[in-house]
């Protein structure tokens, strides 16, 4: 039995697997309409969700499966010793998806869990928000060989997009990261990352001119939230906030900071225009966007379907 937590246990062969199963479940969905008949998937949730959400439950039923939804607050996890509740559910279900805040709670379940396991985000991890990336590259350029600049928060996102990038050793990642979140994933894991040339940890204090120069050369630009999004609003994070916008400003991808670049714009969403991205990018690039949203759901069926079936 095997669990998607990252990437470290699956080969870049098998992550080119999950692809291309992806996009054949994408082209030919009928022929997968009943391939996960009678399978249940159990969805947890700590963290709030749209995507996440809609993807996972929407693709398990275009499969032949059923879903069962359940937040964080409403269970007893918040109340009951969590090894023994993490073994009831796998009593009940064939796969488990969970969004959650700390990586800890999702090693635990990893490691307590009968039935395939599947991190739909922590705050170190965020790997079939990757997939689903991936895919949007490979449907626009043809191939993953392609000059990847990331700007924003050295975050959950990033961190699968350094593990992806390092392990299928095929185009470029370009990191540019001037802040950075607390994960769990340690200093030697972006050393190890640089060290097989596939990932290139740009200097936060060049110039804007110098990043600019940057964002001429590339295929795809890519952004996130600079705060995550459960604390955008709450009055209690205003200051924070206010001093991450006035720092990142100057990073955000409008029409003067994209001039003479041909990359497209990514950006994993939810959105604050305005902020990491003008009105004006988003709506010449929404197409993109909304392609690598959809995407998630095509990536996560081709995830369950190999962590049932092979």
């Amino acid at each position: 039995m095997k669990n998607m937590l990252n990437f470290k246990n699956f080969s870049a062969e098998e992550l080119m697997e999950i692809l291309e199963l992806a996009q054949d479940m994408k082209k030919n969905p009928e022929k997968y309409s009943e391939s996960l008949k009678g399978k249940k998937l159990y969805t947890l949730f700590e963290k709030t969700s749209t995507r996440t959400f809609l993807s996972f439950t929407t693709g398990i039923t275009e499969l032949g499966g059923t879903y069962y939804n359940q937040l964080w607050r409403d269970s007893n996890f918040v109340l009951g010793e969590p090894i023994s509740e993490i073994k009831y559910v796998c009593r009940n279900v064939d796969i488990i998806m969970a969004r959650l805040i700390k990586n800890e709670t999702v090693e635990l379940f990893g490691n307590n869990v009968t039935v395939p396991f599947i991190n739909g985000c922590d705050n170190s991890y965020h790997p079939c928000q990757i997939l689903a990336d991936a895919l949007t590259i490979i449907e626009h350029f043809g191939s993953l060989d392609v000059k990847f600049l990331y700007i924003g928060a050295k975050n959950n996102v990033f961190n699968s997009l350094v593990e992806f990038f390092s392990k299928m050793k095929i185009g470029k990642l370009y990191g540019l990261t001037p802040l950075v979140n607390d994960t769990v994933c340690g200093d030697d894991f972006y050393e190890e990352a640089k060290a097989t040339g596939y990932y290139i940890e740009l200097d936060p204090n060049m110039s804007i001119d110098e990043v600019k120069g940057y964002v001429k050369d590339m295929d795809v630009v890519y952004t996130d939230t600079w705060l995550d999004m459960e604390f955008f609003n709450d009055p209690a994070y205003q200051d924070r906030k206010k001093e991450l916008m006035n720092k990142m400003m100057p990073y955000q991808l409008n029409d003067e900071f994209l001039e003479g670049s041909k990359a497209i714009v990514l950006h994993d969403m939810p959105m604050h225009v305005g902020y990491e991205i003008s009105e004006s990018v988003e709506m010449k690039n929404l197409d993109h966007i909304l392609d690598q949203a959809e995407n998630r759901r095509h990536a996560e069926k081709a995830v369950m379907y190999t962590l049932l079936m092979k």
